[in-house]
């Protein structure tokens, strides 16, 4: 999503969100992501008003006013936290972690093969199928990108073959490099 991502070329414009649109977002915001809810005020004060930034390919980006970015999404789907969002706090997201063989590909944008899950150093969280994800590799601490199940744990452990997780956003990629949005 953000492998060609530019933020001169791909922000398209910013737009200050009125109270009740933000508070429709906070609404969502705990619902797609119970552990945030005793975070929300921290990480999106209520007195502070919060903007949308506008990008090509339908991609929406949710910032503070002082231009941290925190979550996205595409063409009205979920939000999805940042990667320096979920890196301060990872446990936003269930995680599910590949094995050392898969790093170098997911840290190119591919998504992540069932394989890559299904692998004695592999583990998995139990997710249903279009579920939002934080991706961890063994042996490192932070997470190496955000994406979406595309099968439930379930079924990727009996499948084991084809897309498990479709990348969304990953270290060093558009995203991860852009300043913050004034």
């Amino acid at each position: 999503m953000f492998k060609k991502f530019d933020d001169k070329e791909s922000v398209s414009g910013t737009q200050q969100l009125k109270s009740s649109v933000q508070k429709a977002i906070l609404r969502k915001l705990v619902e797609e992501f119970p552990p945030i809810v005793n975070y929300i005020t921290t990480i999106l004060p209520k007195k502070e008003p919060f903007k949308i930034v506008k990008c090509h390919d339908h991609i929406e980006l949710l910032a503070r006013i002082d231009g941290e970015l925190l979550f996205f999404r595409k063409r009205e789907g979920n939000w999805m936290p940042t990667l320096r969002l979920l890196h301060q706090y990872p446990f936003l997201l269930p995680w599910m972690r590949v094995d050392k063989g898969a790093i170098r590909f997911v840290l190119s944008g591919a998504n992540i093969m069932c394989p890559g899950l299904t692998s004695p150093m592999a583990k998995m969280s139990n997710v249903a199928k279009d579920t939002v994800v934080a991706v961890m590799a063994e042996g490192k601490q932070h997470a190496l990108c955000v994406g979406t199940a595309s099968l439930s744990s379930e079924d990727i452990s009996k499948k084991n073959k084809g897309i498990a997780i479709e990348n969304c956003h990953y270290l060093n990629d558009g995203l991860w490099y852009m300043k913050p949005v004034k």
